[in-house]
């Protein structure tokens, strides 16, 4: 009889798992999950079910798990390794039948009584087939739903459409040894292990499909309902002499075009369509701390990704990483500029909803919105949109735009249901299918507008891309935020739908904390370091020998010091990822008999810097110290510490950097500490000096000291500028420095746009008001200050002795 069974298992395992394909989240269940596997494990399936066996005995195969079709040996009687909540439903009734299982637990707690050493891990796997979480009315979406006990048939249907859409999550191990230290007999503990399984089984369920899909007389209710959309809508009719009833087929027409229309169906579709994308552009997709995702969603947080902007590549990375992640996708907040045919229909049904580059006054749009908004957050829909409102043309962060984050702290004001989490992510890619694109409207060129064209020439030139890496920052919890920011907040909201007063400067201090934290989740990868490295080098041109010798030495620097805990490094040797990177075809390679050289490929060198620019904040410290010890040929470190506390936050400011102070100058002892250590700098009694230029290490610390060199020559032509007109209007003080910088830029061969770009010359002047650099005057104009000067005399040692010359000839000239 076992023999018989046995053998229909092993048939009817072939035949469904040719119907199934497994993803298991996560990925790396011990270093994730803290499962041991030299512990005994048992699993915990929701549902009875051969095929939710099958696909478990898949994952548990790939993962190197125990197979949970083998019995498992508990003192000296074998046992089921696997055991279920519920019974499916039975074919004609919805009842749902439970199982034995608080039974099968009080007997292994009393074993736990008898034998101290007993101690089994319980693994809840939840099995998902297809991500349908279903719609408020009935149909085949509602068949086809995630139930928690389908019977046979449903389950038949289920397998047939979704087997290639399997998800197997496992969660991390709960401990009978430690449950049954708790308080209450043995049958109580196995009722509470049961209770809590249930519980935990319904938000994985959650977490995975979403809420039950709004239908579309259900969303206009919703909104034009809402007593601010009917009082702009009075309004509307006031102001423009309209009827109110025409004044609402606006309100309509403005719903129609911002809301997402989600089909979960296009998103499987898409999921097949990218996975062949990225498996022919992409090397892999590195993703970082998914954990944190997948804490708040156990944990019942509605999420809010806060992502940089880089390229339109990000839209579908990121969903795809979150959907293998095993989450719901988003709803995503895109550009009406990408609200075009045929993209923005599919873009639409992926759960993007469209807003306006600017709301204009239209008091209508934007009540509309904020209530589109705020019914995403109550209904449970995650959200996605980017703070910085579009893409960087430089490759850095561009200073956030606060209108979607105002309208979500706004939304909390009102009371949402669930905990709301902020989750700030960093988005890297060793190419940028518009990089050239950028460069050109840096040097002036106007902006494309998207169009079909744009979208299918981009498709026919995908080509390998190297890696993408998504790394997820360190959420902030919204609730706690307010509370922090604001003790009082609940009892000084408005009556009305005015804003607090408060909102505007919480507002700011969230949208700096996402950037910075964006930052510190930065991810370095070989296009970037061989950038940095090549464009700091006098010649953008260097030895293979040198170039893998200098990345060797920052990644060893960045292991040693790390610059956050977030930050990720490659993984593989220096040599091995120089080699990988040039196999990219991006860099141009040559040979002499002294061996290989590396330079830009194409006179392309002006490309390099915004992959440079991606990870530059995270070389500012390393270089200051280096480019000090370089201009002044030794220092003290005391020295070196008060530069650090004179620019610090200015780099703080232009390149939104985590650390406070404190922990910089900290950051920068250990820093200083190190490159004694391997010899990139030389100690010579209280005095710290470069190495000599026949030493190894010399050329990474030369290389290194000049990285930063754009910068402090930004610095310098702003405040020679400052110095000369003693006060200026601020605008005035831009231009004329712009007007510089691009002539800097023309004699002496920057590579870099940004280096004259204006909102980069007018994020420096605002970090010099808000340190108080300069003093504002009655009349608007800023003047020249005795910090002002402090500031000028440390900045100039550090700049091309070339550069000041030059700067002094621009002054004589006047």
């Amino acid at each position: 009889m076992q023999f018989i069974r046995s053998a229909f298992r092993f048939i009817m395992s072939k035949a469904v798992g040719w119907l199934v394909s497994v993803k298991s989240v996560p990925a790396n269940i011990e270093k994730e999950l803290g499962i041991d596997r030299s512990k005994p494990i048992i699993y915990l399936l929701q549902t009875e079910s051969f095929t939710d066996q099958v696909a478990l005995e898949k994952s548990t195969k790939a993962l190197s798990l125990p197979d949970p079709f083998e019995d498992i040996i508990i003192e000296g009687t074998p046992r089921k390794r696997r055991y279920f909540l519920d019974e499916p439903q039975g074919l004609l009734s919805r009842k749902v039948k439970k199982t034995a299982i608080e039974d099968i637990f009080t007997e292994y707690f009393q074993l736990h009584r008898q034998h101290k050493e007993l101690d089994l891990q319980v693994v809840p796997v939840f099995i998902s087939w297809g991500r349908s979480a279903g719609k408020e009315k009935s149909g085949f979406a509602q068949l086809m739903a995630i139930k928690a006990s389908p019977n046979w048939l449903r389950k038949f249907f289920i397998v047939l459409f979704f087997g290639r859409d399997n998800f197997v999550s496992y969660s991390p191990a709960v401990s009978t040894r430690q449950m049954a230290q708790l308080h209450g007999s043995d049958k109580q503990i196995a009722q509470k292990l049961v209770r809590v399984a249930r519980t935990h089984f319904q938000r994985k369920r959650q977490t995975l499909s979403g809420p039950t899909l709004l239908e579309r007389q259900t969303l206009y209710n919703s909104i034009l309902g809402a007593e601010s959309v009917k009082a702009q809508m009075h309004e509307e009719a006031e102001d423009k002499n309209i009827s109110v009833e025409e004044a609402k087929k606006r309100a309509v027409e403005y719903i129609d075009e911002i809301a997402a229309d989600y089909r979960e169906g296009l998103i499987r579709l898409g999921d097949r369509v990218l996975t062949r994308i990225w498996n022919k552009i992409y090397d892999g997709i590195d993703v970082g701390h998914a954990k944190r995702v997948r804490e708040l969603a156990r944990n019942g947080h509605e999420i809010i990704y806060v992502p940089c902007h880089r390229s339109h590549m990000d839209y579908l990375l990121l969903t795809y990483v979150i959907y293998h992640e095993g989450l719901v996708t988003p709803h995503i907040a895109a550009g009406i500029n990408l609200n075009f045919w045929p993209a923005g229909g599919i873009f639409r049904r992926c759960g993007a909803f469209f807003l306006r580059r600017s709301f204009a006054g239209n008091k209508l749009y934007t009540a509309v919105f904020r209530e589109y908004l705020e019914l995403l957050f109550n209904k449970g829909y995650s959200v996605k949109y980017f703070p910085e409102g579009g893409r960087s043309r430089t490759g850095r962060l561009l200073p956030p735009k606060t209108g979607m984050l105002a309208m979500t702290l706004q939304a909390i004001t009102k009371g949402v249901n669930r905990p709301v989490s902020v989750v700030p992510v960093y988005i890297g890619y060793e190419h940028v299918m518009e990089v050239k694109s950028y460069m050109k409207e840096l040097k002036g060129k106007s902006k494309k507008k998207e169009s079909p064209t744009q979208v299918f020439s981009a498709i026919r030139k995908l080509k390998n891309y190297g890696h993408g890496f998504v790394n997820f920052g360190e959420p902030i919890q919204l609730n706690q935020f307010l509370d922090e920011s604001v003790s009082d907040w609940r009892d000084s909201l408005p009556e009305d739908d005015r804003k607090p007063k408060w909102l505007t400067p919480v507002v700011n201090k969230l949208a700096d904390s996402i950037m910075r934290r964006i930052n510190r989740a930065a991810a370095l990868n070989g296009t970037a370091l061989v950038a940095l490295c090549l464009l700091s080098s006098k010649t953008q041109i260097m030895s293979k020998k040198e170039l893998v010798r200098s990345i060797d030495d920052y990644l060893k620097m960045f292991k040693q010091v790390a610059y956050s805990e977030d930050a990720t490094l490659p993984h593989e040797e220096a040599a091995a990822l120089v080699d990988r990177t040039l196999a990219l075809n991006r860099f141009e390679q040559s040979e002499d008999k002294y061996g290989s050289m590396v330079s830009p490929k194409n006179d392309n060198a002006v490309l390099l810097t915004f992959y440079r620019n991606n990870i530059l904040h995270m070389f500012s410290l390393p270089s200051l110290i280096m480019t000090a010890v370089f201009a002044h040929k030794q220092l003290k470190k005391s020295d070196v510490l008060a530069l650090v506390d004179t620019l610090f936050p200015l780099l703080k400011r232009e390149f939104f950097m985590h650390q406070s102070i404190d922990a910089a100058r900290d950051y920068v002892d250990g820093l200083i500490t190190y490159f004694i250590d391997c010899g990139m700098l030389l100690q010579s009694g209280e005095y710290i000096q470069a190495p000599d230029a026949k030493e190894d290490t010399f050329h990474s610390a030369w290389l290194l000291s000049r990285a930063m060199q754009e910068t402090w020559q930004r610095y310098a032509i702003v405040l020679n500028v400052l110095e000369r007109e003693k006060s200026i209007g601020r605008a005035q003080l831009e231009k004329q420095s712009q007007v510089i910088a691009e002539r800097l830029s023309a004699l002496f061969g920057m590579h870099s746009p940004e280096f004259y770009d204006k909102n980069v010359l007018a994020s420096f002047v605002n970090a010099l008001r808000e340190n108080k650099h300069v003093q504002s005057m009655d009349n608007g104009e800023l003047s020249f200050s005795q910090s002002s000067l402090a500031l000028k005399d440390a900045i100039m040692p550090l700049v091309w002795p070339e550069i000041i010359q030059h700067l002094a000839q621009i002054e004589d000239a006047r």
